[in-house]
């Protein structure tokens, strides 16, 4: 029998399943090795199961694969951070097309409480550099992550200012760690780890980069956010796609506007005019439409509600976190399916006691501070 990460990386490296499958076959095993060692724990609940006990195997070749890519990951100081693990990114964890594990050097934290996507054209303009800059400039004191994909243009502008102005930036790259494309980016990813920052890929190390890698890492960076920045995009391109795949994850998407006269901004005045995304034209902008800037609180009054059991449930993680992602209720509550998840946040809005705020992240109202078993007040 082989360790825990043997069988994780074995999964990762195995074709014939998706992602929502293999998912599934790991919340029933309830661990990697035990989808090869015990699949009577999943066997009966998945489709083809004929079809998967054949595939779920440990061949020579595979075998081999699974210790060349520890060698890799232990000579470069690469870890792997696992659908199981607590600390997989909570945000990444609620779409269903999510990568089932991924490689990474750098900082283990992908959860920050703030985090942004900023992506845009290869071919960016000074304009596009520009305002790329001013925006990442204004939220320096926000306490935001940056995530982008280390491309050239406004990906390559993303990190560097970001590195700039004290932020942290996430790097998702479509090929594996041992490759940095483009290779003149090679200073720029050091640095990223060197300040606190990430590489990210869901490639063995040694995959090299191919244009079908880049839209598939679209979901990676999309899914890792709150919201999503175009800075500057023309109407067809990687950008899109990204925009598009965050609103589908529920996400904001924000777009920089430019000059009518410039084909390098039709996609981001496309997105504008579609309600797609909402015009930001500085931080400032983004910071109140996010809601991330600091709020003063005021004085609570008393509020008595009749909560049921359920209710109370989801107050509770709402005032242990202060402010709470849809995403990461749904994690804390895996009871609850979707819609009645949907339909408790609701009732507690009407109920004027949680109100929800861009991104769909809820907190409690004003008056709503504390609570008793089944009645909120306040609390002294």
């Amino acid at each position: 029998m082989y360790s825990e990460e043997f069988y994780r990386v074995a999964l990762t490296l195995m074709e014939g399943f998706g992602p929502a499958t293999m998912k599934k076959m790991l919340r029933l095993a309830g661990s990697a090795a035990n989808v090869f060692v015990k699949k009577d724990l999943w066997m009966s609940q998945v489709r083809k199961r004929g079809k998967a006990a054949l595939v779920l195997s440990i061949s020579d070749a595979l075998r081999r694969r699974v210790d060349e890519e520890l060698r890799l990951m232990d000579r470069n100081g690469v870890r792997q951070c696992f659908y199981l693990d607590g600390d997989y990114p909570y945000r990444l964890k609620s779409c269903a097309d999510g990568p089932l594990a991924f490689y990474y050097q750098g900082a283990r934290d992908f959860n920050a409480p703030r985090m942004l996507a900023v992506v845009g054209t290869r071919e960016a303009t000074e304009y596009g550099r520009s305002a790329v800059r001013k925006v990442l400039s204004e939220l320096g004191d926000a306490d935001v992550a940056t995530v982008s994909g280390l491309a050239y243009g406004i990906d390559t502008e993303a990190h560097s200012r970001s590195l700039e102005y004290g932020l942290r930036t996430l790097a998702v790259m479509g090929c594996g760690l041992g490759t940095v494309y483009p290779s003149q980016n090679r200073r720029l990813a050091a640095q990223i780890v060197e300040q606190g920052g990430s590489l990210v890929s869901e490639y063995s190390y040694q995959t090299q980069p191919d244009r079908l890698n880049f839209p598939r890492r679209n979901r990676i960076v999309a899914g890792m956010v709150d919201a999503v920045l175009v800075a500057e995009t023309a109407e067809k391109g990687g950008s899109i796609i990204t925009a598009h795949i965050a609103q589908s994850y529920n996400r904001d998407v924000f777009a920089i506007p430019g000059s009518i006269f410039d084909s390098h901004f039709e996609g981001c005045h496309a997105l504008i005019r579609k309600n797609i995304a909402a015009m930001v034209t500085s931080g400032a902008d983004l910071l109140e439409m996010m809601n991330w800037e600091p709020h003063a609180m005021g004085v609570q009054t008393s509020l008595f509600v009749e909560l049921t059991d359920e209710e109370q449930q989801v107050i509770d993680l709402i005032r242990a976190s202060g402010s709470t992602p849809i995403d990461a209720l749904s994690e804390a509550l895996p009871d609850f399916s979707p819609s009645k998840l949907a339909g408790l946040l609701l009732g507690l809005e009407l109920k004027d006691v949680i109100e929800c705020r861009p991104g769909k992240i809820y907190s409690l109202t004003m008056t709503s501070v504390g609570s008793s078993r089944r009645h909120l007040t306040d609390r002294p």
